[in-house]
């Protein structure tokens, strides 16, 4: 399907058409699945999520979130792959708290045991990272989602984000070296 009908379609499933969606999902399911690849490669090898259940997870925050004005594929693609990021986020947190045991009672049996949480610690830092960035610039933010999560290529980011090549290229630059400040990297 040429880009101008998957604009054309997005358009007509922000103003509430639901056919429009469900004929949009099919041609879109092979670029949501590579996106949700992408996320997956930086999660640990044992991870319970697959890259089917992270697409479709995200699908229901999609379809059930707040109404979004889909400007193109880029954008969409963008958001997706956000709500990737928050699913993946969700799910270590709560991963991490069943590891501490939610609710029930701590008894230690051995203090030299590991739990091996130090992937979901790095999830977990690297979405705090983000979000200073967030704050300190939320294009930045946006720049990092695209790339390093949604597997876009610069030019993509750009249309996904509508600004120029050369402002995300500056700002990819700038985004890096923020994260590996904050992450505490040379």
């Amino acid at each position: 399907m040429s880009a101008p009908n998957i604009t054309q379609l997005l358009a007509r499933w922000a103003d509430g058409d639901r056919s429009a969606f469900d004929r949009l999902l099919p041609v879109l399911y092979d670029d949501l699945l590579a996106i949700a690849r992408n996320h997956l490669v930086r999660e640990r090898a044992d991870h319970t999520l697959n890259t089917q259940a992270l697409v479709h997870e995200s699908y229901l925050n999609l379809v059930g979130g707040a109404d979004v004005r889909w400007r193109d594929r880029g954008h969409f693609f963008a958001v997706a792959s956000r709500a990737m990021r928050h699913v993946l986020i969700d799910h270590a947190r709560k991963k991490k708290t069943e590891k501490r045991g939610g609710d029930r009672v701590k008894v230690t049996l051995d203090e030299n045991v590991s739990v091996g949480s130090e992937g979901l610690d790095r999830l977990l830092a690297i979405d705090a990272a983000l979000h200073g960035l967030e704050e300190h610039d939320e294009r930045l933010a946006r720049v990092v989602e695209c790339r390093f999560f949604g597997g876009l290529n610069a030019d993509e980011t750009a249309r996904a984000l509508g600004v120029s090549l050369r402002t995300v290229e500056r700002d990819w630059t700038r985004a890096r070296a923020y994260l590996k400040q904050a992450l505490g990297q040379p």
